[in-house]
């Protein structure tokens, strides 16, 4: 049916004029600002979907597609009832799901298989009392027994793309192996397992080095070379998370609330980072723990002390310092800096606040302080 078709009749049934307006991202997102009362799918004003509305001085706007950086629109003049503006929100998500849907005919028995194992996976995420193990229907012939390395990718489509899943597939068996697991979860959410034997190839990069590669060294590097290859090939902008192998018969609902966890914490405490480790994320989901008001109120009470803390060159100094482990001399060249430099910035922290960040104690006192700090500011 094409737009004039289905134009007509809403005119008529709304009783009032009803046109098409294509906006750019940058001016849907004032209108949305300006309006009286605007609604977004699942509460998220930072994403722009079809289906969301704004209404201002009478008029109202919905979504209808987006692309590229436009924004197709519906401009409605008169104010609509909730319910017939939820009724045709309703019906251009559901347009879009229609045309996104995968046809079964044309599906891979891969993904027919990974669209089951996703079902069941999201009944037990929802569950109050969760089934840990697979049931054997889906454990792949016994497949999924043998240790396996889970990843967890979050994309962030800015350009209206949209996943597939055969494309990411051949994507992941070309880097990883052949020997894969892609199952989807939520729309912009895709659980990757790879095999266990790419650990040994990982090691072997690091075979003249002097000090033996670690488990979390191997993990690290293969999510950084994953990492660069899906932003440069594939999708662009995307987090990607990753976890100590684990045989996904066992153990694939507990991964899975493990890597959207740590997701979520580098998200929300390093802003800017993509790749998520859960290891060195452990004072962050202590942090995550402690209740907003009681977070806010330290860190009120830290920053009373002085605001050197906040001050850009000393966040990067402090930065820098910690992520190498609080070596003077390694900051120093990180920074570009001459080392009495480095020493008379810590210097003046300690004279102003008390605290020494070369000293263990007050180390962990001033990394706490940033992380509150950084979350703090965004809200």
């Amino acid at each position: 049916m094409s737009t004039t078709d289905w134009l007509t009749p809403l005119q008529h049934i709304l009783n009032c004029q009803v046109r098409f307006i294509t906006f750019s991202l940058s001016d849907w997102k004032g209108l949305v600002q300006q309006a009286d009362t605007s609604w977004a799918y699942d509460d998220n004003r930072d994403k722009i979907s079809e289906g969301n509305r704004a209404a201002n001085n009478g008029r109202t706007w919905i979504v209808v597609k987006v692309s590229g950086n436009a924004v197709e629109t519906l401009e409605i003049d008169g104010e609509l009832k909730q319910a017939e503006a939820e009724l045709i929100t309703w019906t251009l998500q559901l347009n879009q799901a229609l045309q996104l849907a995968p046809k079964p005919s044309t599906l891979s028995e891969s993904e027919s298989f990974a669209l089951k194992l996703s079902e069941w996976i999201q009944q037990q995420l929802e569950s109050e009392e969760p089934s840990y193990s697979i049931p054997d229907h889906l454990t792949a012939g016994g497949k999924l027994f043998a240790e396996m390395i889970p990843f967890l990718l979050v994309t962030e489509y800015t350009n209206g793309k949209q996943a597939s899943y055969p494309e990411l597939e051949k994507l992941l068996r070309s880097f990883l192996a052949e020997d894969i697991l892609l199952i989807p979860l939520k729309n912009q959410e895709w659980l990757i397992w790879g095999p266990v034997s790419l650990l040994k190839e990982a090691d072997s990069e690091f075979m003249d080095d002097e000090d033996e590669e670690t488990v979390e060294d191997s993990l690290t590097s293969i999510c950084h070379g994953l990492h660069e290859m899906l932003a440069s090939e594939w999708i662009g902008e995307c987090h990607l998370a990753v976890a100590h192998p684990v045989s996904p018969a066992k153990g694939i609902v507990e991964t899975t609330v493990l890597l959207r966890e740590t997701i979520n914490l580098g998200r929300k405490f390093h802003v800017g980072t993509s790749i998520h480790l859960p290891w060195m994320l452990q004072l962050e989901r202590l942090l995550n723990a402690i209740p907003e008001v009681q977070r806010s109120r330290y860190l009120e009470h830290a920053l009373k002390r002085t605001e050197l803390f906040v001050e850009a060159e000393m966040l990067a100094t402090l930065e820098t310092f910690f992520s190498l482990d609080c070596n003077v001399s390694e900051t120093a060249k990180k920074l570009y800096i001459h080392r009495n430099t480095l020493l008379y910035r810590l210097d003046k922290l300690k004279q102003e606040t008390g605290l020494d960040v070369r000293q263990f104690r007050d180390a962990v006192l001033v990394k706490i302080i940033l992380l509150l700090y950084k979350v703090t500011k965004r809200n």
